[in-house]
């Protein structure tokens, strides 16, 4: 009982009758946030842009009359199998003569391309305009095709020729050739157009692949070694430039103007503004945090990776 009554009494005295706390009976505050800073370091960025594809047959190939004239002779059938520079047909017209007078011009269509002739149905005595397609030619070709966001293609300024492609249960990753990158024409609406440009590229003949596979398209932007990196959390833009906090020595910050390089979705490179040792903000201020991850997963990229 005791015991119990002294517990008690304390507990009113601290309650009632303690000694208050104030601001101005403190000579330093009891809390402090301070912004995190990044101390700008010499590193390597591999800008490599990673993007799901798929596999079709390569687009045909239109067989352009090359004559506004009448089909005289046919050298082919449809289905078959021709090579780029074989006689297609011939075609006839009659022209007037500088004199005056009637003649006859001449001239024979060839294969735009090796493939196979699809859409062929031209015979002797059809007639065709000049530049109307009298077939097309199906290459014995496959292409990889997806979509890049927009802003991706700032990494992409100096527009690689090719690309490692991963199909999902094939074979082993193989280079793909005459990457090609093509935008939506104006007023196109559909979602293909609106998700972003579109890059292909040609797989190569002795590799096996079938219309409709899915594939991992690895394009490289380039490799920057030996130089400053920061992180893009740090950086006011993330292409060609941007603005940093330079941490001055009595703790305030001042905006510096940086011309950035490549990144890598996490990092970028700075080519000038900054030097090795500058002390940075590590986070724009005012700029809104990632969203917490969860303890299972990871950034890797553009995606998040979890397990």
């Amino acid at each position: 009982m005791i015991i119990f009554g002294v517990i008690a009494a304390a507990l009113v005295k601290f309650a009632f009758f303690g000694d208050a706390l104030t601001a101005d009976s403190l000579e330093y505050p009891t809390v402090a946030i301070e912004e995190p800073h990044y101390e700008v370091v010499v590193g390597t960025i591999r800008n490599d842009v990673e993007l799901s594809g798929s596999i079709a047959a390569a687009t045909s190939v239109p067989i352009p009359a090359t004559l506004s004239g009448e089909v005289r002779e046919v050298a082919v059938s449809s289905g078959q199998s021709v090579k780029k520079g074989q006689e297609i047909l011939k075609l006839r017209a009659e022209v007037v003569n500088p004199d005056g007078t009637m003649g006859t011009q001449w001239k024979i269509v060839e294969a735009p391309a090796t493939g196979k002739l699809t859409d062929f149905t031209a015979l002797v005595g059809s007639t065709f305009q000049v530049g109307s397609p009298v077939g097309a030619i199906a290459p014995p070709s496959y292409i990889v095709s997806g979509t890049v966001p927009s802003e991706q293609l700032y990494r992409l300024v100096d527009r690689p020729k090719e690309a490692s492609v991963a199909i999902n249960g094939g074979p082993a990753p193989f280079t793909c050739t005459k990457l090609n990158i093509s935008f939506a024409e104006a007023g196109d609406a559909s979602a293909g157009a609106a998700s972003g440009p579109s890059v292909s590229c040609t797989v190569p003949s002795d590799v096996v692949v079938f219309p409709g596979l899915t594939a991992e398209i690895t394009i490289a932007g380039g490799i920057a070694e030996d130089v400053l990196v920061v992180p893009i959390t740090a950086v006011e833009g993330t292409a060609i430039s941007g603005n940093v906090y330079f941490v001055l020595p009595d703790g305030t910050t001042e905006l510096r103007e940086v011309t950035l390089g490549l990144n890598d979705g996490l990092n970028v490179e700075v080519v000038s503004g900054l030097e090795e040792g500058d002390t940075i903000l590590q986070f724009v201020p005012g700029a809104e945090a990632d969203e917490a991850l969860p303890d299972n997963c990871y950034q890797e990229n553009d995606e998040v990776v979890c397990f």
